[in-house]
Order: structure tokens, then C-alpha cells, then sequence
């Protein structure tokens, strides 16, 4: 297992994460990993679209669908 050190973590980060982990029955180091190995479970944007970038076989193309969407948005 890798150690994580943290610095200059403002006081109230610090404090709300504590709660937070109070709050959840557990110490701050469980609730961090915890908080963390959900963090990096999810996929970033760019990693997505990565991924949808070698799919083939749809009837419409990204940028298509993209573009139908962006047309159904009311105007701001």
C-alpha cells in the first residue's frame, strides 16, 4: 500500500473532512480512502470520450448527436 501525504490542507477542509468522518462511524484515514477509491473509480471526461471514440456501428456520429442536443436546448 502507498502513504498520501497532504499539505497545507486549509483548517476547515480539514474540519468538515473530519466530521464527515465522524459522522460516517469511521476514522479520517478510513474515510479518506474511502473517499478516494470512489473518486478515482470514476472515469473523467476526457477518459470517456475516449473510450466512445472506438465504438462503431451507431447510425448517428458523435459530433451529430452533439450537435441535435445542443439544438433541443432552450436558449439562455
Amino acid at each position: 500500500m502507498t502513504n498520501l501525504l497532504v499539505r497545507d490542507l486549509p483548517d476547515d477542509v480539514h474540519s468538515t473532512l473530519q466530521r464527515r468522518a465522524e459522522g460516517a462511524g469511521q476514522s479520517l484515514q478510513q474515510y479518506l480512502v474511502a473517499e478516494l477509491t470512489r473518486l478515482a473509480a470514476r472515469p473523467t471526461m476526457p477518459e470517456i470520450l475516449s473510450d466512445l471514440s472506438g465504438l462503431e456501428g451507431g447510425r448517428v456520429g458523435l459530433a451529430t448527436a452533439v450537435a441535435d442536443l445542443a439544438g433541443d436546448r432552450p436558449a439562455s
